[in-house]
């Protein structure tokens, strides 16, 4: 079966439902429920579940709230919120549905811009506010370390070489969704509960007992697609249906990357581990060799493959990702650097979109 195809069916299994919720990791759901005005609420009960005391929020306000009701055809999902906290200090969060190609890189990209712009012209003593990113990650990313990908929240600070805080002006919250395992009987914090919404919601049919709670409810009600307008239900089916393009894509990619490396990789390790045979088998005798030199190849073959396949479907990711920062007004230089792709690749992208 072609990429093309296993994309329709999933498209397709995904779609075949009639949810009373919307799905709150696409760009229109996460908005809804953490973007507006009327729900801020919503966000401030939301981030204090995983921010530190000292910064639980009391009130918050949107940078540029005039664009904030509105913005569901604009696909960036992210908007930065300047806090006060309980004891009345300042600060900002970026908060964010990270999209899974360098969303490290893309983290330290958006909130250097809310760093430059709190300087100040005329007499300033850089004193900077506090300042978080939160990432949603509705996807397991690719870590260089094994462990980080079991991790369901990571707490990223500024610390040197000993693991002493430098500055705590500038911290990171990445969540990866997917590691959330629990069951509604297993939810105990605020958090888990939180994760719990954001993860079934689409799925659920009724209220479940342990999230029977006002801002619970006001989320429910919120996420109600029976409420909507027909003109909000066309941009939320729309919304949804590229989420659920990407998330097809995404993986189907990775699926057929592996494949397709598994292959290659087999056929140049069974090779090796054959020539390696007969080299061996001058001294233990070709046959043992040869045997020996298939079951090393085989070995080798599995390995470069997997290696191989998953380097493959993070190129289909680039190239998914750099369609997505080109239509999302990025220039050309730009996405490049985001994606790691050459500039000429991004540039046939561009002319492909007719974007140029």
């Amino acid at each position: 079966m072609s990429i093309e195809q296993n994309r329709t069916k999933r498209l397709e299994n995904l779609l075949n439902r009639v949810p009373i919720y919307i799905n709150a990791y696409t760009d229109f759901g996460f908005k809804k429920l953490f973007g507006e005005e009327a729900n801020k609420d919503l966000l401030i009960d939301f981030l204090n579940s995983m921010l530190p005391k000292k910064h639980q929020i009391a009130d918050l306000t949107f940078k540029n709230p005039e664009k904030m009701p509105h913005t569901y055809n604009d696909r960036k999902a992210f908007f930065d919120v300047y806090c006060e906290s309980v004891s009345g200090e300042h600060f900002i969060v970026e908060m964010q549905k990270a999209t899974f190609k360098n969303f490290k890189d893309r983290a330290l990209f958006y909130t250097s811009f809310l760093i430059q712009q709190q300087g100040k012209q005329g007499d300033w003593s850089f004193e900077l506010k506090p300042t978080y990113f939160i990432g949603v990650l509705d996807f397991i990313y690719e870590f260089e370390v094994e462990e980080e990908r079991r991790l369901l929240l990571r707490q990223v600070a500024l610390c040197d070489q000993f693991g002493m805080v430098f500055s705590d002006k500038l911290s990171f919250r990445f969540i990866q969704m997917p590691c959330f395992k629990k069951k509604e009987d297993e939810l105990e914090t605020r958090f888990d509960k939180w994760l719990f919404f954001l993860q079934n919601l689409e799925t659920l049919d009724h209220i479940p007992d342990i999230l029977n709670e006002p801002i619970f409810l006001k989320g429910f009600e919120t996420a109600k697609i029976a409420k909507m307008s027909k003109q909000y239900f066309t941009k939320y089916e729309r919304s949804r249906l590229i989420y659920m393009e990407n998330q097809a894509f995404y993986t189907v990619a990775v699926e057929e990357g592996v494949e397709l490396g598994m292959k290659k990789g087999l056929q140049l390790g069974l090779k090796q581990g054959i020539e390696q045979g007969i080299e061996q088998g001058i001294e233990q005798g070709i046959e043992q060799g040869i045997e020996q030199g298939i079951e090393q190849g085989i070995e080798q073959g599995i390995e470069q493959g997997i290696e191989q396949g998953i380097e493959q479907g993070r190129r289909q990711s680039s190239l998914l990702m750099a369609e997505e920062c080109l239509k999302d007004g990025l220039s050309i230089e730009k996405t490049s650097k985001l994606t790691g792709l050459p500039i000429e690749t991004v540039r046939e992208i561009a002319k492909r979109l007719k974007i140029i």
